[in-house]
Formats: C-alpha cells, structure tokens, sequence
C-alpha cells in the first residue's frame, strides 16, 4: 500500500523568526539589556535616516555605549541598492556582527539587506508604523531587478517603542493600518492561488494575518483618535504580519492583488503616495473582484483617515486605470484574482468608477 499521507506532502520551506520582541512605552531603554542578552559582539552599527538619528538614534547609540559597545553609524537618505552596498562594504570592512536599523522603512530595509548580504544580525526599530516591514524577512529596495520585496532577513530582535511611534505623523501610522487591511485581498488570493494551481497555502500564516488586519478594522476609530493602546494594536499587527510571512516562507499571506496594484502606480505614478495608501487603495478594489464586502474596507479606511480616492491619494484617474491594467504583469508567477490576462482598460476603469476610487 502506498503511504496515505503521500498526497499531502509538501516540499519544505524556510522559517526565519525574531528571537526577541519588546513593544511598549519607553521599549527603547530595553535595547542595551537585549544586546547583552543576544551576545553578537561588542561591535554595532546603527542605520537610520538623518532625522531620525537626531531624534532617536544617538539617543541609542549613548544607551549602548554607557554599556562599552563600539558604536559606529551610517545615514541613509534614501533605500536604493547603491546605499545597501555602501552599508555592505562598512559592515564588512569593521567586522560588525550586529546592525540596528533605526526609523522607517527605508532604514529598516537598507539594514536588512546590508545585513542578510554580509552574514550579520539585524535589530529592527521602527520610529513609525507604516508598513509591516518591521518584522518581515523581506526588503522594498529601489534599484533592483525587482519592483516588489524581495527575500534578505527576518529581524533577530524588535524594538517598538510605542511612545515615540505614536508621536510619528499620523499618516503614517494610517498607512500602516492599510497594509494591515490589505491582508483580507491577500489571504483571500492566496487560497485561490491554491484552489486553482495547488499553490502551497498555510492556514496558520493565513489566519494570523487575517486576524492582524480583523483588529485593526475592529478598532478604527480608536486609531483614528491616536488612543495609546489602539497605537499598540496596529505595532502589533504589523509584526503579526511579518511573522506570517516568515511562517509561510513567502509573502503570500500579507500580499496579493492588492499589492500588484500598489507596486504599478509606484511605478507610473510621480508621487504615488506611500506603500500602506495606495494597498489601502488597492484592497477596496480587489475585495470587489472576490465578492468581499469592499464598502465596509472603505468605510474603515475612511474612519481611520487613509485614502479612499484617487485624488485624495494625490493621483490621476488615468494613472489608477493604469495601475489597475498592468498589475498583473508586475509577477507573472503570482497567480490572483487578476488572472493571467488582468483587466482591461474599460474593465479597470468600470472598477475603478464602482467603487468610488475615481
């Protein structure tokens, strides 16, 4: 007799976690205790933007060093694969086992690939919650072959200090709260994914990410009052989804046809706005192709303060139409609601004109 579970196998993939994850008010005093706890050396690098280095970076850097770390840091004005293989060749030439990427996304992503690419560990320490960056293995790099994330390293330690995120610009934490969303669209192409190619699906990694996006819809309003623990809620969700797409081995479950879309307009459009706006975008628009309840997404995304419209994200109708015409193309391996042949210019713009985005 044959194996009865034979049918079921799977071929394995990898699973990269965080070590440690410490999220709160005054978390950022908890950064020497958790070096010392890791024990990667005496030799740091902090990443952050030139702001943010300012307001919190050197404060980090007087905490360890007060501790006898070796402190050296690097500025990063923009997260382009030029600045990853500045930070590489820094990383390699002290020696430095250890890097903390301090700020938003861009400085997160930068230390991420700098430090995946010279076989160092990085401590994630967002300033803002934009986008679930935070704790994903996966780095947004402009420059490269690719215009979506691409593979680098899951953070070894998180550090969410929710005092100083919750001072960040409001909008950034509202687009934060539309990549949470955006995992409804994600999960939900997923399990299409697998219903129509066999594609691998995860219930566990689906289920975490959509949980991650029920809370925040569920505490809408609270967010958009800048409520202390509605701020910790979304810091969360975020890393809730970027342990999923560790958990997955993939971004399947925090990505799908709404991303395509967010990644098209950044591509045509001059100042498409940020990541978590135009996913926000994008998720009100999918969720219509798959029979969701679109209105109740836009609803939520309305309450919470992100873009519902077109030109509210500060974009043309055309670009939109587009966006929408072309996502499908963005990676023609990643099988969504779109299809093979994606939308039509009239089918993109009936979508578009339905659901109130243009």
């Amino acid at each position: 007799m044959g194996d009865p579970m034979s049918s079921e196998r799977r071929a394995p993939h990898y699973m990269q976690l965080p070590r440690e994850v410490v999220v709160g008010d005054g978390s950022m005093r908890e950064i020497a205790p958790m070096c010392d706890r890791l024990g990667l050396g005496r030799e740091v690098l902090i990443v952050s933007g030139p702001k943010t280095y300012g307001l919190v970076g050197s404060s980090i850097s007087d905490l360890l060093g007060e501790r006898g770390y070796s402190i050296r840091h690097a500025i990063v004005e923009s997260a382009e694969a030029s600045e990853v293989e500045r930070i590489k060749a820094l990383i390699g030439r002290e020696g430095i086992r250890l890097v903390l990427g301090v700020g938003g996304g861009k400085s997160i992503d930068v230390a991420k690939l700098s430090s995946a690419g010279c076989g160092a560990h990085l401590i994630s320490v967002p300033t803002a919650a934009s986008h679930d960056g935070i704790a994903s293995p996966y780095a947004s790099i402009k420059g490269s072959e690719r215009p979506y994330s691409i593979r680098a390293q899951a953070p070894i330690g998180i550090v969410a200090d929710t005092e100083v995120i919750g001072k960040s610009p409001f909008r950034l934490l509202a687009s934060g709260c539309g990549d949470s969303i955006a995992k409804y669209t994600a999960v939900r192409d997923w399990r299409l994914a697998h219903e129509v190619r066999g594609e691998y699906y995860g219930e566990y990694a689906a289920n975490l990410a959509l949980m991650s996006s029920k809370l925040v819809m569920e505490r809408a309003r609270s967010i958009a009052r800048r409520d202390p623990d509605a701020v910790r809620t979304v810091v969360e969700a975020l890393i809730s989804c970027g342990v999923a797409m560790s958990i997955a081995g993939n971004t399947r479950p925090c990505s799908g046809s709404e991303h395509l879309f967010a990644h098209a307009l950044e591509l045509i459009a001059k100042d498409p706005g940020l990541h978590g706006e135009r996913c926000g975008l994008g998720t009100i628009m999918m969720a219509k192709l798959h029979g969701l309840n679109w209105r109740r997404i836009k609803r939520v995304l309305e309450t919470i303060g992100c873009p519902t419209t077109a030109s509210q994200l500060g974009v043309g109708d055309e670009e939109i139409i587009e966006a929408l015409s072309m996502a499908h193309a963005i990676r023609p391996e990643r099988f969504t609601i779109l299809g093979e042949r994606g939308l039509s210019r009239d089918e993109a713009r009936r979508l578009a004109e339905e659901t109130g985005v243009i």
